[in-house]
């Protein structure tokens, strides 16, 4: 069996983020395998973005003999490489969207890593095809020719999914999803992450709020003060006690058909 196909997608040890000479991430053991999705979960600065932007290769840790990152088993993988397989969508993005353009536009332009079609691009029938087929997937096809700026945060939050979509990556990154929705919206990009989820792609997701952590993730890491506090199943982890000790308030976590919730204790 080929070496690379039974590596696990990402592996990290002993990786250690330093700015200005303070550790800003530590991640000790970590391993995700192909098709498995994963939830990180904590406060504000914790460290859960530069988390992510090790797997994206945008941040790089301390140089140690065994390189702390592998992509796939790759120990210097090509940035192309890691490109081709991710799709990042965030809500950060969607501020950039400040343009007059097609939602189909703003779609075919995933395939050439832009928002919107670049110029001089020679974009064919087939490109639009592609976007169209993931606007389907995602059941609003029939916005594709609506002026991006005239639609509602949800449905623009919809619209950089199927931007992402449009390359076919197997591993699909979450980053802050629902910051700025209303309730459907919220609604739309967790089911939107469920069908994904069913396709067999590895959801990554990145939030404050368990309400975010769709059913199909059954596993959440944690972290705080640049370190992964815990990782494990999420019915072990998303507890009183533990989410109380993550956030370092009182809090009360509750379960229902597989979604998880917070509220403050002020008893």
């Amino acid at each position: 069996m080929d070496a690379r196909a039974s590596a696990p997608l990402f592996w990290i040890r002993d990786a250690s983020v330093v700015r200005a000479g303070r550790t800003i991430l530590h991640v000790g053991d970590f391993s995700l395998s192909e098709g498995e999705h994963v939830a990180l979960l904590g406060p504000n600065g914790a460290g859960k973005s530069t988390f992510i932007q090790l797997l994206t290769r945008e941040v790089f840790p301390l140089w140690r003999e065994e390189p702390p990152v592998r992509f796939r088993g790759q120990e210097r993988p090509l940035l192309s490489e890691i490109k081709g397989a991710l799709g990042i969508v965030s809500s950060t993005m969607h501020d950039q969207v400040r343009v007059h353009l097609p939602v189909e536009d703003i779609v075919v332009g995933g395939l050439f890593g832009t928002l919107g079609v670049p110029l001089h691009a020679e974009v064919g029938g087939a490109h639009r095809e592609r976007a169209r087929a993931a606007l389907d997937r995602l059941g609003i096809v029939g916005l594709a020719g609506r002026d991006v700026m005239t639609l509602s945060t949800g449905q623009v939050r919809r619209v950089l999914v199927a931007r992402e979509l449009v390359r076919d990556p197997r591993v699909l990154i979450f980053d802050e999803p629902c910051t700025g929705l209303d309730p459907e919206g919220m609604y739309h990009v967790r089911q939107t992450m469920g069908a994904l989820a069913s396709e067999g792609r590895s959801i990554v997701l990145v939030t404050h709020y368990p309400e975010d952590i769709i059913p199909p993730i059954a596993r959440v890491l944690l972290v705080k003060d640049g370190e992964v506090f815990a990782d494990g199943p999420k019915a072990d982890l998303l507890t009183s006690e533990v989410m109380s000790d993550l956030f370092d308030v009182p809090l009360v976590a509750a379960e229902q058909d597989g979604w998880y919730s917070l509220r403050g204790s002020y008893a």
